[in-house]
């Protein structure tokens, strides 16, 4: 089962930090976010749109992301989020506790 896609609460915790931190890399639209997601995690993490477009909206509305609509390369209109200031602190602060709750995990199942 390793290769089983995760969806549900695991992602959805996680969802935000992971937008945010693909954001680091340029502008996107959400597209693109959620296949870079899931290209990097080797399909593993599946982005839904039910759960995507909801997530890059609580960010905008919190400040951690600003949008725009511009072309695709397909010459579709489509709406570009850009990481903000706030949304890199954001991003660091969820990423040290991302990390101190894995080791905590680990520490756990490591356990002999």
């Amino acid at each position: 089962m390793p290769d089983t896609p995760v969806r549900g609460d695991l992602l959805a915790g996680s969802l935000d930090m992971l937008i945010l931190r693909t954001l680091t890399l340029g502008r996107a639209h959400g597209y693109a976010v959620a296949r870079h997601i899931e290209s990097l995690s080797n399909d593993v993490l599946r982005v839904e749109q039910g759960s995507l477009y909801p997530a890059l909206d609580r960010l905008l509305r919190k400040g951690w992301v600003t949008a725009e609509w511009r072309k695709s390369p397909t010459g579709r209109n489509a709406r570009y989020y850009t990481i903000t200031r706030s949304g890199r602190k954001q991003l660091e602060a969820r990423a040290a506790e991302h990390k101190r709750v894995m080791a905590a995990i680990a520490r756990v199942m490591e356990q002999t």
